[in-house]
This record gives C-alpha cells, sequence and structure tokens, in this order.
C-alpha cells in the first residue's frame, strides 16, 4: 500500500493496512533478547536441552515475537504522510498461539479493525496484528494492539 493520509487512514476501518518482510529468529537474536530481558529459561538459550523438550529445539520468547511488531509495523503499514509521531498505546488481546523454533521467520500481518480521531489530529487505531510463521498453519500470535498518531494540519 502506498502512503496515506489522515482522511484517508480515518476510511480505511476494517481494511487490510499490509504485510512486513520476513525477520528471521536465528540463536543470537534470541541470546540477546534473554540477555536484555534477563530471561534465561533453557528453552530459549540452551540448545542441548531444549532439544530433548517436545519443541526439539530452542524457541524465541513470545515477548520477542511481540516486540517486533514495531518494526513490523513500520514495514508493513502505509506510511502516514503529515504524522509527527506515532505512540504505542497498549493491547486490548495478545495471544502466543504456537512457539516459533529457531531458525525460522516471521512476518507481521495488520488489518485497521477500528480508527477514531480522538481530538482534532488524534487518531486512535485498533490494528488486528497476525505475526505468521513461515511454512506453519498458526500463527506465533494474534494481538490487538492499540496506537495514537499525531497529525500537523493536512493539506
Amino acid at each position: 500500500m502506498s502512503d496515506i493520509t489522515k482522511s484517508q487512514l480515518l476510511a480505511s476501518k476494517g481494511a487490510d493496512m499490509g504485510t512486513s518482510r520476513w525477520f528471521e529468529i536465528d540463536q543470537s537474536r534470541i541470546d540477546i533478547f534473554a540477555d536484555v530481558t534477563e530471561d534465561q529459561q533453557f528453552i530459549h538459550v540452551d540448545p542441548a536441552r531444549a532439544a530433548e523438550t517436545p519443541f526439539g529445539s530452542t524457541i524465541a520468547h513470545g515477548f520477542l515475537s511481540l516486540s517486533l511488531l514495531s518494526a513490523m509495523m513500520l514495514d508493513g503499514f502505509p506510511k502516514m504522510t503529515g504524522m509527527q509521531m506515532g505512540v504505542n498505546y497498549g493491547f486490548d488481546k495478545v495471544r502466543f498461539t504456537a512457539p516459533v523454533p529457531v531458525g525460522a521467520r516471521v512476518r507481521g500481518h495488520f488489518k485497521l479493525a477500528d480508527v477514531a480521531e480522538l481530538r482534532p489530529g488524534e487518531i486512535q487505531t485498533t490494528s488486528e496484528v497476525t505475526v505468521e510463521i513461515e511454512g506453519q498453519d498458526r500463527p506465533a500470535l494474534v494481538a490487538l494492539w492499540l496506537g495514537r498518531f499525531y497529525f500537523g494540519e493536512e493539506t
């Protein structure tokens, strides 16, 4: 999808907004995330022990998949002309529906479930987000993600 204006965004309720590129989930990315979050559970960082679990390998933290949403949105959601800034407003729902094995690739799909202008120039969106795992039927996660976007005067 090409760039959109505030008016076009407001008229896009129910529209598929885009899909991000693929992001590889290698062991290095998992290890770095484990270090930053201090979550060193063996299913994430110990390939030998994780191989003995039903997962058969290490898996990404659910929050690692979730944390990639910002990059996925920047990549897969249309650029909004006239936007001065956007902020993460939170989630109404997040479900981790399938583990992401080391070496997998994931990407985000965005559908605009709701959009409203709260005040002049302040737009709240609710995006239905699905993070797909390449080659798998079940997604890594599904979420309802709230965003706030602030626009200047539309030209």
